[in-house]
């Protein structure tokens, strides 16, 4: 005879009447600022439009974001040029407003990337007030609340990086400073202080939110300043060049992008002055171009906090 260990929990968190069980993403803030305290849902392994979550306490574009299978979390950000330090959270099988997380110890910032394990999730880069690109890169428990706790530095800084995850490394891609970048760097998420060159992206300029993942592919999404239908693929636990996946079924920036364990989706995003309400997807597994899914409640989504409680780093 022999013990096992059996876990019962699920990512899973249909509506009722939802034929198809799935994990659930979110998109939570952006711009403009007229809609920019929404929270949406999807599931994501149906199609369909989103659903209303909830509400963050004010309007804010340009947060960071990232996801345990229970918790979501959304810090800095800006509103009406004022940047913000606070962090918040919401518990991701259920629909409501935001509550209290802690701030981010480094200062204000807006633009950060972010990324997670179970246990860890790190925000990474971004811009200050005093409109410079930062290099540090700080986590926090996520089941606790609190304020974040030095990681460790980019080798440049970068606002606007896109990250992703397995549940071993974070994977942070692109962003700019001064110009567009197209290097990618990672961590072991679990240590602190160690971040190491990965590669390069096929093109410059990913956005904060603009990527995706399963435990072993990463997706980033678009790019600017030159706006493309451009989907990279990466493969996580080794290091090298990005190769291209497919296409997007919009032009677009800016875009907010979250995984389950075999589709990635992208919502939203932005053309410079134009936004979008279009929601599209594409099997992990496969290369090719996405299809659609549906649409978010409103264009408000351009680059807001995007995370699901089934992504690459669970």
């Amino acid at each position: 005879s022999a013990w096992f260990q059996v876990h019962t929990a699920t990512p899973n968190l249909a509506s009722a009447g939802d034929p198809t069980p799935g994990v659930r993403g979110i998109v939570a803030g952006g711009s403009p600022t007229t809609h920019g305290d929404n929270i949406d849902y999807i599931n994501i392994s149906s199609t369909g439009d989103a659903l209303e979550f909830g509400d963050l306490t004010q309007n804010i574009k340009y947060p960071g974001g990232f996801s345990s299978a229970t918790r979501g979390l959304i810090g800095g950000g800006e509103t009406s040029g004022i940047y913000h330090q606070f962090i918040r959270y919401i518990t991701i099988s259920s629909t409501g407003a935001t509550e209290s997380f802690g701030n981010i110890t480094d200062g204000a910032r807006t633009y950060m990337g972010g990324c997670a394990n179970a246990t860890r999730g790190i925000f990474g880069g971004g811009k200050n007030p005093g409109n410079a690109k930062v290099s540090d890169i700080e986590y926090v428990t996520i089941a606790s609340t609190g304020n974040t706790v030095d990681f460790g530095s980019f080798a440049t800084a970068r606002g606007n990086a896109a990250g992703l995850s397995s549940p071993t490394r974070g994977v942070f891609g692109g962003g700019y400073n001064p110009t567009y970048l197209k290097d990618i760097e990672f961590m072991t998420i679990a240590t602190k202080g160690s971040i190491n060159g990965f590669g390069d992206l096929t093109q410059g300029g990913l956005m904060a939110s603009n990527a995706a993942s399963n435990p072993i592919r990463g997706l980033f999404y678009g790019g600017a300043p030159s706006n493309n239908t451009n989907i990279d693929l990466i493969n996580i636990a080794s290091t090298g060049n990005a190769v291209k996946f497919g296409d997007m079924t919009v032009t677009k920036a800016y875009r907010n992008c979250m995984a389950s364990p075999t589709r990635a989706v992208a919502g939203g995003g932005q053309t410079p002055g134009d936004g979008t309400v279009t929601i599209d997807y594409v099997e992990i597994a496969t290369e090719g171009n996405a299809v659609d899914f549906g649409d978010l409640r409103a264009d408000q989504h351009l680059s807001g906090a995007s995370f699901s409680n089934g992504h690459g780093g669970l």
